[in-house]
């Protein structure tokens, strides 16, 4: 693989770590926020930043995260990525409340550990 493409494949992955922390963020502060203080439901909670985050892990994820498994050949950056991914889009189908937000605090760690793996792997 060229150095080019290798280094892109890089950020994207840093991005998808930087990615999966603020979903986490947003997560724990709609939880925070809403739930205990009653403030900020119309934005934390709008489903569009749910979507458009979902849409925007699985573009980045799948292509690092799949990329790189083709590259190394190593399965577990695949494998923890992709239940990481099915966790979120379930958080995504779920109601608001405790389930949506167990559920997509364990998808993006889970996304972000994969990113990570595949880092480790130097691809």
């Amino acid at each position: 693989m060229n150095d080019a493409l290798q280094a892109l494949r890089s950020r994207l992955d840093r991005f998808g770590v930087l990615l999966s922390g603020l979903c986490l963020l947003h997560c724990l502060a709609g939880v925070f926020l809403v739930g205990l203080l009653g403030v900020g439901g119309g934005v934390l909670l709008d489903p569009a930043i749910h979507r458009i985050g979902l849409v925007l892990a699985l573009t980045v994820g799948a292509t690092t995260i799949g990329l790189g498994a083709l590259r190394h050949g190593h399965v577990l950056p695949l494998a923890v990525g992709g239940t990481g991914l099915a966790l979120m889009a379930a958080a995504v189908v779920t109601g608001h409340g405790t389930q949506e937000a167990v559920l997509t605090i364990g998808g993006v760690v889970l996304v972000a550990t994969a990113h990570l793996l595949n880092m480790r792997r130097g691809c």
